[in-house]
């Protein structure tokens, strides 16, 4: 009772300082000029997503209610009695295909059994529907809950199809056998129609390596090498293979796990992705193949500092894929994995990785012109940055605990709609504040990261301002709803507030 009260509190009181902007512009503060530009929209957005990787083959193990709960908090678009909402409204659900390292057990050499992975496919080559029950109840739930967008991921081919019998490389190669390339591309087809077998979902994309420039020659995950001549004969198969099984899921490429292998990093033979899979003079083009989606993606890992780097890498993105017509840039994972701002080591559920993470967001949409942005471990049970929900490490039953990246991420996915377009947005008096502009159906949709440790005054030039609706996360509030009149808007010191209103 005693927190529900103190929720009420924390909202009005909100609510009140929101009523006093031109008592804090009298005070001083130099109000942050924001220009949204109509007329010349960017990119469209796609959505927001996550993957159930690791954690959910037991999450969705766990006790019905709390299972549950996870997934509200990751789906959900209600609202609760006070207008908050429940969750933050992914639209887009990242299902990791196993390599069957969890049949191995301690044969894999993986020691951490939460990063082994079920197959459908056993070890003796026959399948098991019922081998991956935990993933498919969150997949069912995320649909039951209006996700729309469904993508599988191979982070390494089966073991049955590796040349080691392994789930990774050990020597730093790809440990892929192309001699079982036909078998290889009819277990991903078997993967799609067993999951719409159980869930009725038919997987919108397939995505067959992920983040192929590294080495993964250590048993610490699944994962394999390819060079770009890898990647791109892999792929005609897997689009002849599609074809003939007559089925629409898009391939998606090609996952880098840096955001400059698909522009310029020095690795010649996995690197100019854009232009290797999508330019029609290179001998990797892939463009033209049945199902291949128009569309490239990578991670934004180790890009993030300096300042001046990270903008310069995702500037980089967005120019070489605007040279090809109707290419799109995914963001397809990331989570804090360490740099010179950040370290990944040690949970926190606070609201300074969660300022991180949305002004990395606000980078990856504004520089590097993505359409989609995806977060890696939906559900973690580690002591690392890594999870918008955590739990427990239990494989059955345990706490449920949300964290300030979560409301961050929703900042963003629970009020920019699939369809909506980014608008270029010009700033003054901005130091440590980072504004992002949307359109959808008339409505516009402004997201404000205010990273200073002083509250930040907003006057917002180039759209008609009648009432403003505003969502705030900060230390104390996840989406707090509230509403201004004033032409002037304060927001909180370290936080992250969404601002809809209408365009006339």
């Amino acid at each position: 009772m005693s927190g529900t009260k103190s929720s009420v509190i924390a909202i009005i009181f909100f609510e009140i300082l929101m009523a006093l902007p031109f008592l804090i512009s009298a005070q001083g503060i130099n109000p942050v000029k924001v220009e949204i530009d109509l007329r010349h929209p960017a990119q469209v957005i796609e959505g927001f997503g996550a993957s159930d990787a690791w954690s959910c083959q037991y999450a969705g193990l766990w006790p019905e209610e709390k299972k549950k709960k996870m997934a509200d908090l990751l789906f959900s678009r209600e609202l609760d009695h006070q207008g908050k909402p429940i969750g933050i409204g992914l639209n887009f659900w990242r299902f990791s295909i196993g390599a069957g390292s969890a049949e191995q057990g301690e044969a894999s050499d993986i020691k951490n059994e939460w990063r082994r992975q079920a197959s459908f496919l056993k070890l003796n080559g026959k399948y098991e529907d019922d081998a991956m029950t935990g993933q498919l109840w969150f997949m069912s739930a995320a649909k039951a809950r209006g996700v729309k967008n469904f993508l599988g991921f191979v982070n390494s081919p089966h073991v049955n199809f590796t040349l080691n019998g392994k789930s990774y490389s050990g020597d730093g190669k790809c440990n892929f056998d192309f001699s079982k390339t036909a078998a290889f591309c009819q277990d991903l087809i078997s993967n799609i129609q067993i999951i719409k077998k159980r869930t009725g979902i038919t997987l919108d994309y397939i995505s067959p390596v992920n983040e192929p420039q590294w080495k993964w020659n250590e048993a610490k995950q699944e994962g394999s090498p390819y060079t770009n001549k890898e990647i791109a004969q892999l792929t005609r198969a897997l689009s002849l293979s599609l074809k003939k099984a007559d089925l629409n899921t898009k391939i998606q490429i090609a996952e880098a796990g840096q955001l400059d292998y698909l522009t310029n990093h020095k690795d010649s033979l996995k690197s100019r992705q854009v232009s290797y899979f999508f330019d029609k003079k290179s001998p990797g083009y892939l463009g033209d193949l049945y199902n291949i989606d128009q569309s490239i993606s990578g991670h934004s890992y180790f890009t993030t500092s300096s300042e001046d780097r990270s903008v310069r890498i995702r500037s980089a993105v967005a120019s070489e894929v605007e040279k090809i017509k109707g290419l799109r840039f995914w963001m397809s994972e990331y989570c804090i994995l360490g740099d010179s701002l950040m370290k990944g080591e040690g949970r926190d559920t606070g609201i300074s990785p969660a300022l991180f993470i949305a002004k990395l967001i606000h980078h990856d949409l504004s520089y590097a012109n993505a359409t989609s942005w995806q977060w890696w471990l939906a559900i973690s049970p580690n002591d690392y940055k890594d999870g918008l929900v955590y739990i427990d490490k239990n494989k059955t039953d345990g706490k449920v605990y949300e964290s300030k990246m979560l409301w961050a991420l929703g900042n963003y996915s629970r009020f920019i709609p699939a369809g909506s377009h980014r608008l270029p947005v010009k700033l003054e008096n901005a130091d440590q504040v980072y504004v992002s502009g949307f359109r959808n159906q008339g409505k516009i949709i402004i997201v404000v990261v205010n990273s200073r440790k002083e509250a930040a005054l907003l006057e917002i030039n180039g759209i008609h301002k009648k009432q403003i609706k505003t969502y705030t996360t900060s230390t104390t509030l996840n989406l707090a709803p509230s509403t201004s009149n004033s032409n002037l808007i304060r927001v909180p010191p370290e936080s992250i507030t969404t601002l809809l209103t209408d365009e006339k």
